[in-house]
């Protein structure tokens, strides 16, 4: 018995007498049974048999013998769905199979039909097209394409090692001379791995002895979900194109959210639903940010593209629904939500822009209901009153964050940070006033009224030109008004535009 996975059996009317509840307490949490072969013969026992296994507790499924010289595949596939051999989504009944191995009547004529050699006396194209037969006629009739059970020695003999299966389940037969969790060859032409190892005809369960190779909640997902042809076909296209992915380590599992599927590999996933394609998810920061966040339950939802590096700084991103992952060696990987903060870093020329790279993620719930996003040279802000604007490090943002940022008496910025000005200098507006910067003249706010006047004036572009001290307040009458009526007005409403 391998240590890994989870056990199973397959009975066919050679077993009479099968005591389920000794195989469920040996360990077996699934069982197949034989339901029918050609389209000349139905296992008697196969109703007792797949209600027994289901009795206590078992997930179970039926598969089919083929004897593909004895009719074609799709009246095979018809006689095994009216004999036993269909499937619904209820959580417990197990995919199709179709059993396609060597011909137990080698040589011999019954009833005055020959059955052939061991490959049924057809060509690999021949039973390359069967099988196919058979498969396209079960999925149009059941949701689902069979799991093929078969011996790799028979398979690249009679067969020619195809391709085009890889959206067929694999249970692969082999019988190890001693213990081992090496299941050997597999049909490398449409395969990487199995779904299913029968390793033993002997014990120690009931019949043949199986096992799933993967875990239990991977046997209930494969049990309960069809997998759609969009889903197996672009997985499988995907790993074609992405080798650096590795050996498949599980089979493809659905059931996620709208209506998504993934399948594991040794070095990452690929990830497939019906709006976002199937898009690979290696292992490393990127996916280790998005698997942090709640993979596709997540505020990303699903990848829909690969990862891309080659960005400035050796930096590298991931699109995804609702947003993008991306990561440099000295920032890390960080998301960038979809919103009007990415809108603004994208408008700005994204990582080569004056921003540069994110160093956190978006945080909301500030004053006004406000967010913010950090990147290498500042930060974005947004509230619903000013929209999302830019604050660069500099003199300015240092003497806006000394008001308090958006919770002192300027509150959010109403323009982004403007520079390339007269002198050198630089500029940006606020909801409550200005703050103006020039390396002659130093940074200043200017409020209110004056900065009213200063704006109608030309700014520093007119005969003021730029404030060379702060605002005085409490002069005689009045002067430039009490300066600790400066807070932010009620509601944030934006300001008028440059």
């Amino acid at each position: 018995m391998p240590s890994f996975g989870i056990q199973g059996l397959d009975v066919s009317g050679h077993q009479t007498s099968v005591d389920w509840q000794q195989q469920w307490n040996m360990g077996a949490r699934f069982a197949y049974v034989k339901a029918s072969e050609g389209n000349y013969f139905t296992n008697d026992l196969f109703g007792s048999q797949y209600q027994g296994a289901r009795s206590v507790g078992m997930l179970r499924g039926a598969y089919h013998f083929a004897i593909p010289n004895w009719s074609s595949g799709a009246d095979q596939a018809r006689y095994f769905v009216n004999n036993g051999g269909g499937w619904s989504g209820d959580g417990y009944t197990m995919p199709p199979v179709l059993d396609f191995e060597f011909n137990p009547y080698e040589g011999r004529t019954i009833n005055g039909f020959y059955f052939g050699n061991t490959c049924y006396g057809m060509s690999q194209a021949q039973l390359t097209s069967w099988v196919q037969d058979f498969g396209n006629t079960m999925r149009s009739l059941t949701g689902r394409l069979p799991m093929i059970y078969t011996n790799t020695n028979w398979w690249n003999q009679c067969l020619g090692n195809p391709t085009g299966f890889g959206d067929y389940p694999l249970w692969v037969a082999a019988y190890p001379y001693s213990a081992t969790n090496d299941a050997g060859a597999i049909p490398t032409g449409s395969w990487d791995t199995y779904s299913i190892w029968q390793y033993s005809s002997t014990g120690p369960f009931a019949g043949d002895s199986n096992v799933w190779n993967g875990d239990y909640a991977g046997l209930k997902a494969f049990a309960g979900t069809a997998i759609p042809l969009a889903a197996s076909q672009g997985i499988s296209d995907v790993r074609a194109r992405t080798p650096e992915l590795g050996a498949q380590t599980s089979a493809i599992v659905c059931g996620l959210r709208d209506g998504g599927c993934y399948q594991n590999y040794q070095n990452g996933a690929v990830i497939w639903s019906p709006a976002s394609g199937a898009q690979p998810s290696p292992t490393g920061p990127i996916r280790g940010v998005w698997q942090a966040s709640g993979f596709e339950n997540g505020i990303l939802g699903y990848p829909t593209s690969a990862v891309v590096c080659g960005l400035k700084n050796g930096g590298c991103f991931q699109d995804f629904q609702n947003g993008a992952i991306i990561w440099t060696s000295g920032t890390g990987a960080q998301i960038s939500v979809r919103g009007p903060i990415r809108t603004a870093w994208a408008n700005s020329g994204f990582e080569n822009g004056p921003m540069g790279y994110p160093l956190g993620g978006q945080v909301c719930g500030l004053s006004a209901q406000g967010c913010y996003q950090n990147f290498q040279s500042g930060a974005i802000l947004w509230s619903p009153g000013t929209g999302a604007n830019l604050s660069l490090n500099g003199p300015i943002r240092t003497a806006w964050q000394k008001t308090g940022f958006e919770a002192g008496p300027l509150g959010y910025p109403a323009s982004d940070t403007l520079c390339g000005l007269r002198d050198g200098g630089c500029f940006q507006r606020f909801q409550t006033g200005s703050i103006a910067s020039s390396t002659a003249t130093g940074t200043h706010i200017v409020w209110g009224d004056m900065e009213s006047a200063w704006r109608t004036s030309g700014r520093e572009a007119g005969p003021l030109g730029y404030a060379t001290q702060d605002e005085s307040c409490g002069l005689k009458n009045g002067g430039a008004g009490n300066c600790s009526k400066r807070v932010p007005p009620s509601g944030h409403p934006p300001l008028e535009p440059n």
